[in-house]
């Protein structure tokens, strides 16, 4: 598997919740941290959220309080809950492995699309 698969998007009003789920190869989730990042239309694509293999997280000051990412090492998954999201949080949210600071290690996957809206 040379993606990424993101799953789990979708339209939610805001304050409303979401889980992203994310699933790599084994070979390189045991070795990667893994990280989620979004791309908003008409914006450069950003850093949300990142947890290590020994599941160390650090967090986007945007989403910091609000998302939780987490892995499971036994599905090689990797997850974003999302919480109190807000009108701004729309953008398609992509996941990949990680090396060095912040480099993707993968090609990019088809992301998966969240929508905040009443």
């Amino acid at each position: 598997q040379v993606q990424p698969v993101e799953s789990g998007g979708g339209l939610v009003q805001p304050g409303g919740s979401l889980r992203l789920s994310c699933e790599v190869s084994r070979s390189i989730f045991i070795i990667y941290s893994m990280g989620w990042y979004r791309q908003a239309p008409g914006k450069q694509p950003e850093f949300v959220a990142r947890v290590t293999t020994d599941s160390t997280t650090n967090y986007a000051d945007s989403v910091k309080g609000r998302f939780t990412i987490s892995r499971d090492n036994a599905k090689n998954t990797v997850y974003l809950q999302m919480a109190s999201l807000k009108p701004e949080d729309t953008a398609v949210y992509y996941c990949n492995a990680i090396r060095g600071t912040l480099t993707p290690v993968l090609s990019w996957g088809q992301g998966t699309q969240v929508t905040v809206s009443s």
